[in-house]
């Protein structure tokens, strides 16, 4: 949509656009674009709140109003938390308890995970069998291969920096898969939980979402660009970034 605003305003017609990834329009920098803190295909909050998506609404179109750009403004709200319209109150009935925190071994945290996982795998064959498809596979790994894989990297060497790119993507796919098995047993449970309960369920309170911060702060040390894009943008969205930080998988301080 970037691209498509500097077409239209070289031909003479004013665009302004909602951005959800503040880096794309950075680099793109379209000719007017506000930029919101929501999660990925929710450019205007959450469903069923006409009032919030009218301030959204709003404010994109109150750019228009500067001759020229680029101009890029942040939008000053959070979206509402939609987890408050569920009709029963329901939440997630599997929770997890969190190991001790001197679990710091590499083996520790994976017998942790692995036991996670088997609490969630008969939730995530049911959702199978009800959906009849899962987007769980891109690795081409088993989850508990994936599972291994992301927490060998918390005690790995970065690679060379020829071999950086495919190793980020690497990582990138086990980590999709990861989510991907996690929020369609989430979703497979009882209580209806909206798509951002899950997500935040799945980063703060499960420790594969958990450890996923330790791997980003791990690939953020990298001098490698593209493990440092990989954690800057990929491992963790904004939203859950701007919520209240997780216990660390691997340093009890913090």
């Amino acid at each position: 949509m970037c691209a498509v605003g500097h077409y239209l305003e070289e031909e003479g017609i004013a665009t302004t656009l909602i951005s959800l990834v503040r880096e794309h329009s950075d680099a793109m920098a379209p000719p007017r674009s506000l930029w919101v803190p929501f999660m990925l295909g929710r450019p205007f909050g959450v469903p069923d709140d006409a009032a919030f998506q009218s301030r959204v609404l709003r404010a994109a179109l109150a750019l228009l109003e500067a001759p020229s750009g680029p101009v890029t403004k942040e939008f000053p709200e959070a979206a509402p938390d939609a987890s408050a319209i569920l009709e029963d109150g329901a939440a997630c009935p599997v929770h997890f308890n969190r190991p001790p925190l001197d679990q710091t071994s590499t083996q520790a945290r994976l017998r942790a995970l692995h036991e996670e996982i088997a609490q969630l795998q008969p939730w995530h064959d049911l959702a199978l069998r009800t959906r009849g498809r899962s987007t769980v596979g891109v690795s081409g790994q088993s989850i508990e291969d994936a599972a291994t894989f992301i927490a060998s990297q918390l005690d790995a060497q970065h690679p060379a920096e020829a071999d950086a790119p495919s190793h980020a993507r690497r990582i990138k796919l086990a980590c999709d898969d990861l989510r991907a098995f996690y929020e369609e047993a989430g979703a497979a449970q009882p209580g209806q939980l909206t798509p951002a309960a899950l997500e935040r369920w799945y980063y703060l309170d499960t420790l594969a979402g958990r450890m996923l911060h330790d791997l980003r702060d791990h690939c953020m040390r990298s001098d490698l660009p593209a493990l440092q894009h990989l954690g800057k943008l990929v491992l963790i969205p904004r939203a859950v970034l701007h919520a209240s930080p997780p216990v660390s998988t691997t340093n009890p301080d913090r």
